[in-house]
Formats: structure tokens, sequence, C-alpha cells
């Protein structure tokens, strides 16, 4: 699914809508790393901390940055000596514009350059892959935040349903890319013991699954949302522990070994 217009035919005048870059990021990836912001999700995450990437571009609203390939390749050059990791897409939800996200990877893996997508999967559409798998031959990383194990909470917290993502999730899998999950851990929402291990058997059985990021929720993003004039989800819900995080990455880790043990066993069957 396309979220943005079309973009022109010729890769270097390609457009599309970014929100911002950072030139250090240390997050994102493996090393030090370009990161490219795209504009634009369809995920409205109760927890989300950047309500500003959310709108995807239109002359009324007037979202998000036109840029060409060339132009993020102008910045990135800039700025090459200190990203030696790489060149990580984010946003937003960059596969919202999968076609000008292509060209950006295959520039990149044109120049010798690592390349990581950041994404919630939510675009993905198990029935129609030509995209993602032009996609996927230039990614060498996927880092996948799964928002929530199960299907009524993920559609509360997010307004979607997770099938497509847990779909996404597998064929990552299945293709041998390598694929680093992250988990937000929300007091009220997904600390939650019987989620937390559901998840870890759901992961047990992602064979490309290379690390396993819990990150504990945090209220930072409060600030945007006033600055916007929109009204903050979870006004109420305290961050999240280090201790709590920490008890939810062994809840999640004890899934994963109970999973793969459940699978051994029904193999030998």
């Amino acid at each position: 699914m396309t979220l943005y217009p079309e973009p022109s035919t010729h890769p270097c005048n390609m457009t599309g809508y970014i929100h911002s870059t950072e030139s250090f990021g240390t997050v994102d990836g493996p090393g030090i790393r370009f990161v490219i912001f795209f504009q634009g999700c369809p995920m409205r995450c109760l927890y989300c901390h950047n309500p500003d990437t959310w709108s995807f571009h239109s002359e009324k609203n007037g979202a998000g940055t036109p840029m060409t390939v060339e132009d993020l390749f102008r910045m990135y050059d800039g700025v090459k000596e200190f990203c030696r990791g790489g060149i990580t897409c984010t946003g937003g939800e960059p596969m919202g514009q999968i076609d000008f996200l292509t060209e950006v990877f295959e520039t990149a893996k044109a120049k010798g350059i690592h390349t990581c997508l950041d994404t919630s999967g939510v675009t993905f559409n198990p029935d129609n892959t030509e995209k993602v798998d032009r996609l996927l031959r230039s990614t060498d990383l996927v880092m996948l935040d799964i928002k929530h194990i199960d299907e009524e909470e993920h559609r509360k917290l997010t307004g979607h349903s997770n099938k497509n993502i847990l779909a996404f999730a597998r064929y990552i899998s299945d293709k041998g890319i390598e694929l680093r999950i992250r988990h937000v851990v929300v007091p009220g929402i997904t600390f939650d013991e019987g989620y937390l291990h559901r998840l870890g058997e759901f992961l047990s059985g992602l064979h490309s699954m290379h690390q396993l990021e819990v990150l504990p929720y945090h209220d930072m993003g409060k600030v945007k949302y006033e600055q916007l004039g929109i009204p903050y989800p979870l006004p109420d819900t305290p961050p999240l522990s280090k201790e709590d995080a920490s008890h939810a990455r062994e809840i999640i880790m004890q899934g994963i070994k109970d999973g793969a043990a459940a699978r051994r066993k029904a193999e030998q069957k």
C-alpha cells in the first residue's frame, strides 16, 4: 500500500516527503547512522511521541518537505565520514512511501552503504508483495516495532489490526533478512505477563531475529501534543521504570524459550 501519490520515474528526480534527518543516529541500527524520518503514518498509537509525523503530504496540510533521492544523498555525503554505520529510514512510516524508499535503499546499496528499515509493518499486504520484495532485496536489516501481540488490544492501541504486521515479521524471517524486534512496554496496556509471554512465544518462530529491544514507555512527547493542540491520550499513565522494563524482558525471553520447546516437542511427534 503506497499512501503517497506515485512519484516520478527517474530515480534521482523521484520525490518523497521527509519530516527531518539526523546525522548522528546511535539508536537506529548498528553504528553511527544517517537517519531519514519519513513523513506520514496511518497508525495512531496512544503512546506515540512523534504526532508531528502523522499527516501525509497534501496541499491542504503541507506536511513534510519534498526531497529527491539526490537531495538526501547530497546531505549524506556531507556527513558520511561520521555516519559509517549506514542509513536508516524511519518515520512516521517509511513503507507508506515504498517507491521512494526503495529508490533510496537501491541507491545506498549501489554505493556500498548498509541499509536499515525501521517500520511498524502496518502497510504490508501478504497478497501483494511485489513492491515489498523489491524493497527487501536492498534491505540489510529490518527493525520491526510490534505494538501489541493481541489482535483486539492492538486495535485499541493503534486503530489497526496486527495480522499483517505479524505476517510481515514471518515474511522477513522466512527470507532470512536480519530482524530486530522492538516492543514498547506501557503500564496498563502492554505491561501484562500474559501478553508478554505470548509475544515471546510468537518471537520464538522468527529464525532471523537477532535482537530484542524492550523499550520502557515514557511521556516526553507530551510537549509536542501541547504545541500541536492535541490532547495527550495517556495523561495518567506513568513512565515504566527500568526495573519493570527488565522484568518485562525476562517474561518475553521465557516465552521465547517455552515457544521453542513447544516447537521441538511438536516436531518430535
